[in-house]
């Protein structure tokens, strides 16, 4: 039985409807673990196939209907294989995971960076470290949304340094904005966090002897001027990163850069009254413990959240993340064994952040040995700033700041660029990079925000002490925070 041209036309869009959304399932059920492309081009090869056969078989004489559907069907191919390559598609894996990461770094600051400084403080002032970190984390997040992100991760005119303000107060962000394979909205949070993270470590330098109007006015001004300028040259495309430098996670943006600020502000306003002399030893050890080890929990949130997906690299940031810390708190543990004879609770607490500070640059690049021995080294580096070096130079940094974060955090960017190396088990360098450029470029970005954040720290502290006074009373601090800046006690007698 011939059939018509006519009939055999209308046979071949019947049939190649059928066989398009049939085709679509199967392959769609077939060849998940294939690109979209790879789907859609499948889905395209078969179906011009089909017209063809049904166009040009048996009769030749009607081959060219089917040419001309394999021709509309191989534009269509393209034009959405274009859309594909495009168009970002949120990962539902992803999103999960970094939502959950951004809730780890929010418990990392409140209540685990409270909890840690307010152990560390005197009774007196147990409140008043617990409500400068709250109020300091709350006023950051604020900021962040209003012109945080934009300074950060926008591009300006002075792009090297600073992006514009372009997304301030998140301008042209919707929920359906799509940052890699996340919303946009979740990036933004998960920054956020590092953003008001950053300044509430600061605050552990000059406890029990600030005010607390002017702690607030300096860590607005400074993640203004220093935070957000830092954070743009390394992670906004700015000349940190252009140099190459690697910082996966904050070693120079948050560590070194809050450490840096702290050493000066503890200079600039003084030492406590009664330091050296007086009775300082921390008040509450197991809050300092509880403390620690939510920063240790949360820190799989900062470091492996930093990944931006669930993937190889980050299982390869979890482990090194764990492996660092434990051996910093063996590492600082035996430095006070031989040093005094006896490990110390607060010793083992300070070694876990010394090593969870170190190996936040370089979580990405090194293997889970060389993990190791960069948190060991650095308990010890550390150990000795905080125990020899601070007691040279005569600075009281109430919490060690400095000799926690801003060593530990040096040591990390500069020891990554040793221990990426293929022969530590690390990641490797990029064509034409040496063990020695690559440590040259991290010794240069720590130099540049060390000078930055220097510099400008110490211009705000300054303007601060002339218009506002940086310090509270000689009797309000005898008497003790808690009650004379806050109305409030921590414990009742």
């Amino acid at each position: 039985m011939l059939i018509s041209e006519k009939n055999k036309s209308l046979i071949a869009l019947f049939f190649s409807a059928l066989f398009f959304g049939s085709t679509f399932l199967i392959v769609k059920n077939l060849l998940v673990s294939f690109s979209p492309t790879f789907i859609v081009f499948m889905r395209y090869v078969i179906a011009s196939i089909f017209f063809l056969f049904i166009g040009g078989i048996p009769n030749t004489r009607s081959l060219k209907p089917g040419v001309l559907m394999g021709i509309f069907l191989w534009l269509g191919y393209i034009t959405q294989t274009q859309g594909l390559v495009t168009t970002s598609t949120i990962n539902s894996g992803d999103t999960a995971w970094m939502i959950m990461a951004t809730i780890l770094v929010l418990v990392m600051a409140i209540p685990g960076l409270a909890l840690f400084y307010g152990g560390l403080v005197r009774s007196k002032n147990m409140l008043s470290v617990l409500m400068q970190v709250f109020v300091t984390f709350s006023l950051m997040s604020v900021l962040w949304v209003i012109y945080g992100y934009s300074l950060a991760f926008s591009e300006g005119p002075y792009n090297d340094y600073v992006g514009g303000l372009g997304t301030a107060f998140l301008s042209g962000i919707t929920g359906d904005t799509v940052s890699g394979s996340i919303p946009e909205y979740v990036f933004v949070t998960f920054q956020l966090t590092f953003f008001a993270l950053t300044p509430a470590l600061i605050v552990g330098a000059f406890a029990e002897r600030i005010k607390f109007s002017s702690l607030l006015v300096f860590l607005a001004a400074w993640g203004t001027l220093v935070y957000a300028p830092i954070c743009h040259m390394v992670w906004g495309g700015g000349i940190i990163s252009q140099m190459g430098a690697v910082d996966f996670a904050g070693g120079t943006v948050v560590h070194i850069n809050a450490g840096i600020a702290a050493l000066v502000g503890s200079i600039i306003i003084g030492k406590r009254i009664g330091y050296g002399k007086d009775n300082m030893a921390p008040h509450n050890l197991p809050f300092t413990m509880i403390g620690a080890s939510l920063l240790w929990a949360g820190w799989f949130g900062f470091n492996v959240g930093s990944e931006l997906a669930a993937d190889g690299t980050a299982g390869l940031v979890m482990i090194n993340t764990q492996v660092a810390t434990a051996a910093a708190v063996l590492g600082w543990a035996a430095c006070e064994w031989i040093g005094k004879g006896k490990p110390s609770m607060l010793g083992g607490a300070s070694g876990a952040i010394t090593g969870l500070v170190a190996i936040t640059p370089a979580c990405a690049v090194v293997g889970p040995i060389g993990a190791i021995v960069l948190g060991f080294v650095a308990a010890i580096i550390a150990y000795w700033a905080v125990t020899s070096l601070k007691v040279s130079l005569g600075y009281d940094d109430s919490l060690d700041v400095f000799g926690i974060h801003g060593v530990a955090g040096i040591v990390g960017a500069l020891g990554l660029a040793i221990l990426m190396a293929p022969q530590f088990g690390g990641s490797g360098y990029d064509d034409g990079v040496t063990m020695a450029s690559q440590f040259m470029v991290q010794a240069k970005s720590i130099g540049i925000t060390i000078i930055w954040c220097g510099v400008i720290s110490f211009i705000l502290f300054k303007i601060i002490d002339a218009t506002m006074g940086l310090r509270v009373t000689e009797e309000d601090e005898r008497t003790g925070l808690d009650s004379t800046s806050h109305g409030e006690s921590a414990y009742r007698s």
